[in-house]
Order: C-alpha cells, then sequence, then structure tokens
C-alpha cells in the first residue's frame, strides 16, 4: 500500500472513531444519509428509467430515501418508470436500509477500521437489545445471515405461483425475489404492474407476503430470541416461551393484539364499502381485513384502494401506523413496545401498584421515562409535518394526516396522493421519512447515553395531574 494512500486511509479512522466517540449518534444519521445519497444518484443516470431519459433530482431523491428509509411510498410507478436496473437499484436500497441504522453504520465502520469501538459496540447493543458487546460483530453477520434466509424463504414460497401468473421463469424469479426482500423489511414497493389489487382473496400469493411483514416487524431481538428459545430436535415443547426475555413476550403480545383489534375493525367499518370490501365474499373478506390489519404495522402494501376506505378506517389505520412495529425491526413509529411500557403504567397507576409489572418482571422507571420521550417527540413531528404540508397543498386533514403519519412510520401506504403533491410537499415528505427511520433510535441513543447520577437532589414535590 502506497504511503500517502496508507496516511488517507488512517486519516479516515481516526476522523471516524472521533466521531464516533463524540458523537455516535450523528455518525449513524451521517451514514444513512450519505447512502441516501449515492442510491439517488444511480437513480439519477439516465438507463435507470425506462423511456432512459432519466428521472427528475426530486423523484430520484425521493424514491432513493423511500427505499433507503423501507417506507414504499411513491411518486413513479416502480415497475413502468424504472427499468430493470433501476428496480435493482431500489431494491438494492431496500435490503440496506432494512439493516437499520446502527447495523450499517457497524459494517461501515468495520470497512473502515477494521474493527468496531466501544461506542459502537454499545449502540449495537442498544439497537439490537443484546448486552454481549464482545459479540457484536458476529451478531452483525448473524443478522445478515437471518435476513437473507427469510427473504429468500418468503420468495421460494412465492416462487409457484408467480410461475403460474408469469408462466415465465425469469420473471417469476425476479418479482419472487423482490417481493420476499420488500415484504421481510417492510418496504412496500411493488414492481408488478397492478400491484396486489387483483390477487385480493390469492391466499397463496398474500399469505407468504404477510406473514413476510409480521416477522420482519418483530425486529431482529425477537427473532434472534426465538431462535435461541426454541427446542432442540428431541426436546420437549412444553416451557420454551418461558426462556424467552421480557422484550420478546411484549413485542409478540402487544403485535398479536394490534393485529386481531386493527383486523376486525377494518373488517366491520369496510364489510359494506363497494369500492373496498363489499363485493368480497366472505373467505375474501377475512383474507383483506387480515392484510389490511397487518400492513398499517409498517408493510404498506394494500388490495384494497386505500382511498376509497372510509375516513374511520383510516382513522384506525393511523393509530397503528402511528404504533408501528418492533424495535430493531424494519418497521418504523414509536414501536409496540413503547405502547406496551405507557399501557402497563397506566394500568399500574390505576391499581396503585408502585412498579409497572409485567411476565413476572418489573420494569425501570428510566424505561418509562424514555417511552414518554418517544411518544412526544413522534407527536411533535407529525404535528409539525402535517402543518407544513397543509401549507403547501390544499388537501384535506384527513388525507394530509394519513400521509404523513405512512412517512413518519416508514408504512408507504396511501390515499392516492403522493404523487400528485408539488416538489414543496414530496420534500417535507422525503425528510419526513427520513427523520421517521433515523429520529426514534437517535433519541433513545442520545437519552439513553446521557444518563446523569446526581449526588444533591432536589426536595421532592407532587404538582396536580388532571
Amino acid at each position: 500500500m502506497a504511503p500517502r494512500f496508507r496516511h488517507r486511509l488512517f486519516g479516515i479512522r481516526e476522523y471516524v472513531g472521533a466521531l464516533a466517540f463524540r458523537a455516535p449518534a450523528r455518525l449513524a444519521v451521517t451514514v444513512f444519509a450519505c447512502v441516501i445519497g449515492v442510491f439517488a444518484i444511480l437513480l439519477l443516470l439516465p438507463f435507470a428509467t425506462a423511456d432512459g431519459e432519466g428521472a427528475s433530482f426530486v423523484d430520484a431523491l425521493f424514491t432513493a430515501v423511500s427505499a433507503v428509509c423501507v417506507t414504499g411510498l411513491v411518486v413513479q410507478d416502480t415497475a413502468t418508470y424504472w427499468s430493470f436496473f433501476g428496480q435493482v437499484v431500489i431494491l438494492t436500497g431496500i435490503k440496506v436500509g432494512g439493516f437499520g441504522i446502527m447495523t450499517v453504520a457497524s459494517i461501515l465502520g468495520m470497512i473502515v477500521s477494521r474493527k468496531i469501538g466501544l461506542t459502537q459496540k454499545l449502540l449495537t447493543a442498544s439497537e439490537t437489545k443484546t448486552s454481549k458487546l464482545g459479540d457484536v460483530g458476529s451478531l452483525v453477520r448473524v443478522i445478515i445471515v437471518t435476513a437473507t434466509t427469510l427473504e429468500l424463504s418468503i420468495a421460494v414460497l412465492l416462487f409457484p405461483r408467480f410461475f403460474v401468473l408469469e408462466d415465465h421463469v425469469g420473471t417469476a424469479a425476479w418479482h419472487s425475489l423482490f417481493y420476499g426482500i420488500s415484504a421481510f423489511n417492510n418496504a412496500g414497493f411493488v414492481p408488478t404492474v397492478e400491484g396486489l389489487m387483483p390477487h385480493v382473496g390469492d391466499w397463496t400469493l398474500l399469505l407468504p407476503i404477510a406473514l413476510g411483514v409480521f416477522v420482519g416487524a418483530l425486529g431482529f431481538p425477537v427473532i434472534l430470541n426465538i431462535q435461541r428459545a426454541l427446542p432442540r430436535p428431541g426436546h420437549r415443547w412444553h416451557g420454551w416461551t418461558k426462556r424467552l426475555s421480557l422484550h420478546s413476550k411484549l413485542t409478540l403480545v402487544t403485535s398479536g393484539v394490534l393485529l386481531v383489534v386493527g383486523a376486525l375493525m377494518l373488517l366491520a367499518l369496510e364489510w359494506t364499502n363497494p369500492a373496498t370490501f363489499g363485493p368480497l365474499s366472505f373467505g375474501d373478506k377475512l383474507l383483506a381485513a387480515l392484510f389490511a390489519g397487518i400492513m398499517p404495522r409498517s408493510g404498506g402494501f394494500s388490495t384494497v384502494d386505500i382511498g376509497a376506505m372510509h375516513e374511520s378506517s383510516w382513522l384506525i389505520q393511523d393509530a397503528l401506523m402511528f404504533v408501528g412495529g418492533g424495535s430493531a425491526s424494519t418497521a418504523g413509529g414509536i414501536k409496540v413496545t413503547t405502547l406496551a411500557v405507557m399501557l402497563l403504567a397506566i394500568i399500574a397507576e390505576a391499581r396503585g401498584d408502585r412498579d409497572i409489572e409485567a411476565f413476572g418482571r418489573r420494569i425501570p422507571r428510566d424505561v418509562l421515562r424514555l417511552s414518554i420521550a418517544v411518544v412526544f417527540t413522534g407527536a411533535s413531528i407529525v404535528l409539525i409535518s402535517c402543518v407544513a404540508l397543509l401549507q403547501v397543498t390544499d388537501l384535506s386533514l384527513s388525507r394530509v394526516l394519513f400521509e404523513v403519519l405512512s412517512a413518519f412510520a416508514t408504512v408507504g401506504l396511501s390515499t392516492g396522493i403522493t404523487a400528485a403533491l408539488p416538489d414543496a410537499g414530496k420534500y417535507v415528505l422525503a425528510a419526513l421519512m427520513f427523520v421517521g427511520r433515523t429520529g426514534a433510535v437517535t433519541v433513545v441513543a442520545v437519552l439513553a447515553l446521557r444518563d446523569r447520577r446526581r449526588i444533591i437532589r432536589f426536595p421532592e414535590e407532587r404538582p396536580i395531574i388532571g
């Protein structure tokens, strides 16, 4: 290696190491922004579009942000506007973005410095909810292998059905792989011209996609914890759930409840709607409701026209989108464990209990404080974004709120207004997708690392609440 090149590489390592020590959250956000910039440049290339004329800057940037932030909101149809190269770029952006901010930063840190510093280990351990700092390097590899295995498994399940629909091995394989990666990463991008709406009653096609979205929204900590908790071949299954962590139990229970409640409410509200569930058979209605109950968690796929739904259904989906999926997952939102902790705190207060308890464990008070901070920060971001979008458009509040929450929670569902937004509105949503994907993790990381132990404390006095 030339001395000059070695000196420059050493300078980069020193800079990255210093930045990781001083401002780890800033490093992660910077790396994520740089990754988005690279994919935006690739989408600006003339051969990235089907007509060869190239995309506009705002469309390329918006699509890159939506792909890397695994959102799924689009301003141009993925199947017809982008060439095969452009679709490969989008799919690669989804794959990279799905690893999560801290995981991507750790991988780049390993490439630059050939090791993971203590600060990055702390952040990655926080992101993946593990305390074994020495295993972070191997943990990143496990995440990559696990995610790729699950994505390929979904693709394999989808291939027979796509082969029947496409009647071409290459096209069927590409669509299966695209949907497999997009589903597990909760991205919501579709490579087929008509999307999934013509297959509203197709169980063999929709069930693997819905399952992939649900598993992807659980988060890597839960997936890895389940893998370790499952009994080995020849051992009994009785009591294996006791080996699950509190985080896994809260995530699984809360996710299941949100799925059932969301699906039943949407089924009831849209049962007679002639533009959505009305014309469907009983079995197709059940599948459509199940699919619609899972997708607001961050999936972004749809089998019915979201814009034709009742506003009451939009409101239910708004709430589901704001909550999102599991921590350290490909989903956005405030996360299901945040909701669970808030609800448990309310129950404890109503009962007069001193501690917040669940599944035989006591939840620390600082976790409740972090949950409150995440909820308030998320609500504030949504409020500001709604005001900004209302100022640059003439749309109703219900449509704007739906679009804003879809971007903030990196969901990808839309009432059909995304492509019609002015450039200013597209920039607002692009910024919101970036903040929604990086904001919650950054806030938690910053607050967790700023825990102060004060020797002298002020006298206690209770203000009047309510």
